[in-house]
């Protein structure tokens, strides 16, 4: 089986029995036989040639979304995604920022900048605080098992929740995690009325999809007083425009759309990627294999 994959060094260097890999570069062909397609880094052009390509069976997708890629992939391709591979960064990067708004770190790093001497007296932990965790899969689980020993009482809520469930858990919520995916019914779910329901000073944080929440909404919410803050690291749109009054807010943390960034990704890829060969060539069931008609 010819699989294409990344022309980076920790690619490069896998070997299996029963598979030929093939880096691709931007300016090369791509082989017409080939039936595996490892994802990461391609442009939408290249990427569609790519997903044209007369024997592609499958392509795995190292991202930690796949809204860029489920709706110009032929049906008849199956699409894994990266279940798992991202899990411990995102969580650690969401307990950090969350700590950080509770401890007022953002507010001590813009008073040192200042060279001044301020003392806060808003600051609080995460003991006895409740924390909706909005899209309960493999990362919210990871997430809900740091923030317990620290006292936080969780809520998970995954899709097929009730209006009137929701509605519930939102209103007790002290911070609520968005960790769900962009699909046709999640876009633009977090909006002024959602936002209404949450009791005043709560936080929202969104490391999920930008589109998830009304920009505007999230805007007016901050400075009336609704929301107590709110950490981003994803933004609608993105990146955020300069002109963004999201920036100038002293109760928001953004960052970059980081959250899964490390500095040994693509070693951990390419294993990810052995380990996933294995599975596949061996007939074991694939949990990573997505629903294509929910969009994750």
């Amino acid at each position: 089986m010819k699989v294409l994959v990344p022309d980076a060094e920790p690619f490069l260097q896998l070997k299996m029995p029963g598979v030929q890999f093939a880096p691709y570069r931007r300016d090369a062909d791509l082989p017409a036989e080939a039936e595996g397609l490892v994802l990461w880094g391609l442009p939408r052009g290249r990427r569609q040639t790519a997903f044209e390509l007369p024997s592609l069976r499958w392509v795995l997708t190292l991202t930690a979304g796949i809204d860029h890629v489920v709706h110009d992939l032929p049906e008849h391709v199956t699409l894994y995604n990266a279940s798992r591979l991202h899990d411990a960064a995102v969580a650690q990067h969401a307990l950090s920022t969350i700590l950080a708004a509770a401890r007022g770190l953002h507010r001590a790093r813009d008073a040192q900048a200042q060279r001044q001497w301020t003392r806060p007296h808003d600051l609080w932990t995460l003991q006895d605080r409740s924390v909706v965790i909005w899209g309960h899969g493999h990362i919210g689980r990871r997430l809900a098992g740091m923030l317990e020993p620290l006292g936080a009482r969780i809520t998970g809520l995954r899709s097929g929740r009730g209006p009137g469930e929701i509605r519930q858990a939102l209103a007790g919520a002290d911070v609520v995690v968005l960790l769900l995916p962009s699909t046709p019914e999640t876009q633009g779910l977090v909006n002024a009325e959602v936002l209404a329901q949450l009791k005043p000073g709560a936080w929202l944080a969104n490391f999920g999809r930008g589109t998830l929440v009304v920009t505007t909404d999230l805007q007016e919410a901050l400075t009336n007083g609704q929301l107590g803050g709110a950490i981003l690291d994803v933004t609608d749109p993105e990146p955020l425009p300069e002109e963004s009054p999201l920036w100038s807010l002293p109760n928001v943390i953004i960052t970059p759309h980081v959250a899964s960034a490390t500095q040994d990704i693509l070693q951990r890829a390419a294993m990810f990627t052995q380990e996933f060969l294995s599975d596949l060539l061996r007939g074991v069931e694939m949990t990573n294999r997505v629903e294509r008609h929910k969009g994750y």
